[in-house]
């Protein structure tokens, strides 16, 4: 459950109303290109971390493969890229809250939401597990109910459905199905793409599993109906119901503004609703990634030796307090400082994970290859067509990379690639420094990583 609904984040419910409207029904080949890239992607990590599961997942891999540098480097990058989302995510919960119990300000949902949140994960792995599988568990019920619902109305046998059947009028009517040139399905790629991050979070809680190998080997297996069920489907059947260019997309959400077509009551709360499961699902989520990647890190040598350690029920208490200890600092700059500091936060993790997804991809060749030779039985999960499809996909982040830049808004593509490199560099310098000091320490570079 976990691997279902780590692909299914708030932005799927909220964030793709302005793809939309960019694009038109073209969303549609938006959202096949940037799941077969997640595809690709979670095959090579599935790959790698079926054959050696830990819960540093892609930064204990890029350690093997790359050397010290490149793990400490992406085990730092991708744990800031999560601070800032708890922040993010936080922020929205907190909202939904106040606008249903408007006597509790937004700052203090905010911090009981963390609060609650962080307790949980300071229980037990388990709790953690327990309440995102209640989380996921809604989302998958949300969005398959949507689908059949939507399904039936598409096809006119919905009861008291007064619009009929819509057949697929609206994929081609309002401009056609490239309303706006094909660039725009570039342009809804930028949009989207980042709605699909998190899917590598079922890489590091297999680290804890009973069964590590058999839990990645499932998980990854299920990415490609995951993918094109919930994200295309849905997409799918909000195009076929409402116009591309009816603006209550992107006021009240898609999928609000398809339930209202369909004429469900109250489809605005149930809506919020669901959006608040999400985002505490992705808080969730976040707060249990940072926790590990940190715990990883310390246990490497990367990070202050006290992450490592773990309490009599396995969780890194430390880890998981100091992680949370920068989400509530960003939270409040996200408060204080909305429109300056935090918003350079936000650019400047805006592209990491998209460095993650390229670093993953230079590891698996790497790792692949030694793995053949030396440890071939361990390969129970296999990229296909290694490794061209590997190259291909490669190619493909990159793309999307170069053309973030061509996005000149003010906090669009160009600033994150530029303050997410910039921030990328000074943490490969700070690798670098720290792994000279540690070899000149030792006279022995990264011996504690052959084992």
């Amino acid at each position: 459950m976990i691997a279902i609904g780590g692909v299914i984040g708030a932005g799927l419910f909220v964030g793709s109303g302005s793809g939309i409207a960019s694009a038109g029904p073209g969303i549609l080949l938006s959202y096949a290109i940037v799941g077969v890239m997640v595809v690709f992607v979670m095959r090579m990590l599935g790959e790698m971390s079926a054959a050696n599961p830990t819960s540093g997942s892609f930064s204990a891999h890029a350690d093997r493969a790359l050397g010290r540098w490149a793990g400490f480097s992406i085990g730092w990058l991708y744990w800031f890229f999560w601070v800032v989302v708890l922040a993010i995510e936080a922020t929205a919960g907190a909202k939904i809250l106040e606008s249903w119990i408007p006597g509790i300000p937004q700052w203090a949902w905010a911090l009981i939401v963390m609060i609650v949140l962080t307790g949980i994960n300071l229980i037990s792995v388990a709790s953690y597990g327990e309440f995102e599988f209640w989380f996921a568990g809604i989302k998958v019920a949300a969005i398959s109910a949507f689908l059949i619902i939507g399904g039936l109305a598409i096809l006119g046998v919905l009861p008291g459905f007064s619009h009929g059947a819509t057949g697929l009028d609206n994929f081609t009517d309002h401009g056609g199905f490239l309303p706006e040139g094909p660039g725009a399905v570039l342009t809804g790629v930028l949009m989207i793409v980042f709605s699909f991050m998190g899917s590598e979070i079922v890489t590091l809680a297999a680290g804890e599993s009973e069964d590590p190998q058999h839990s990645v080997t499932e998980a990854v297996n299920s990415v490609i109906w995951r993918i094109g069920s919930f994200y295309l489907g849905s997409v799918f059947a909000v195009m076929a119901l409402v116009p591309w260019n009816d603006k209550s997309i992107t006021e009240i959400g898609w999928y609000s503004a398809a339930l209202e077509v369909i004429g469900i009551p109250h489809a605005g709360e149930i809506m919020k609703f669901i959006v608040l499961t999400s985002v505490l699902s992705c808080l969730n989520s976040g707060l249990y990634t940072t926790s590990r990647m940190a715990y990883s890190l310390g246990e490497r040598g990367d990070a202050p030796k006290s992450f490592s350690h773990t309490n009599v029920r396995g969780v890194p208490r430390v880890a998981t307090l100091a992680s949370v200890a920068f989400g509530f600092v960003a939270v409040f700059f996200n408060y204080k400082w909305p429109d300056t500091v935090f918003v350079f936060l936000l650019n400047s993790s805006g592209a990491i994970a998209l460095f993650v997804w390229l670093v993953i991809c230079f590891f698996q060749l790497r790792l692949r290859r030694i793995l053949s030779r030396e440890e071939s039985e361990k390969l129970v999960v296999r990229m296909w067509l290694f490794p061209y499809l590997t190259w291909a996909t490669i190619g493909m982040i990159s793309f999307v990379l170069i053309y973030m830049l061509t996005d000149t808004a003010e906090g669009g593509g160009r600033d994150q690639v530029a303050l997410s490199t910039l921030l990328a560099l000074i943490v490969v310098g700070i690798s670098l420094v720290y792994t000279g000091l540690s070899r000149n320490r030792t006279g022995v570079p990264n011996k504690h990583r052959r084992r």
